[in-house]
């Protein structure tokens, strides 16, 4: 594998990629959250994957071992592994590589094609959860402050979506800090979401990601 695409985007970006012996390794220490299929990961300068893809293909494991005797929950928690991994990139033809190594492995698992709802909300989702833009400045590549998209599963094929930015979730690690500005606040003042939208089906998954396009 090479770690590196070009010396020009090192000198501009400072963009190496981390080996996966390395991401492995990594995630070992963490071992016990990459195999909760309902555990999140930001990884903020993802690349094209390396981390992402890695954490996916555990949670997948995780969903075969609990739900693989039932197509339906497979299906559906699937979706769910996918939708808890998020990534920040600053280079747009990485955020497209990331997307389209995510889908497709998700697609193999299942053995997805495009036609699927499930293929096609898939594609949604992640839209949603890996955005071309800069983590440092929690910002979109449009200048937008960065708005992620927090999922849940209800049961019954549906999901839950709620809207989260993320220079107000960064403020966790100050929230009960002594002496910090938000410390007498209650984390429901602080931890608001921005839209909260009904129960989605795949099937209203895939029609959103229709009508984004």
């Amino acid at each position: 594998m090479n770690l590196i695409k070009s010396k020009q985007r090192v000198a501009d970006h400072g963009e190496v990629f981390t080996p996966p012996w390395l991401v492995e390794a990594m995630l070992d220490l963490v071992g016990g959250e990459t195999e909760r299929i309902d555990s999140r990961f930001l990884e903020p300068a993802c690349g094209s994957g390396n981390f992402l893809v890695a954490v996916l293909r555990r949670k997948l494991a995780a969903v075969e071992v609990k739900y693989g005797t039932s197509n339906f929950e497979k299906r559906h928690y699937a979706l769910l592994a996918l939708m808890c991994v998020y990534g920040i990139e600053l280079l747009a033809d990485n955020v497209a590589e990331c997307r389209a190594n995510l889908q497709e492995i998700l697609a193999e698992y299942l053995g997805l094609d495009e036609d699927d709802d499930l293929y096609r909300a898939a594609s949604y989702v992640l839209a949603q959860n890996l955005v071309h833009g800069d983590a440092l400045r929690m910002q979109t590549h449009g200048g937008q402050a960065i708005t992620f998209a927090e999922w849940g599963y209800l049961g019954r094929g549906r999901f839950q979506r709620r809207d989260f930015r993320l220079d107000t979730l960064a403020l966790s690690s100050t929230f009960s800090a002594e002496g910090s500005l938000f410390a007498g606040l209650g984390k429901h003042e602080v931890f608001t979401p921005t839209r909260t939208y009904p129960p989605m089906t795949i099937r209203d998954l895939a029609a959103a990601g229709e009508e984004s396009a």
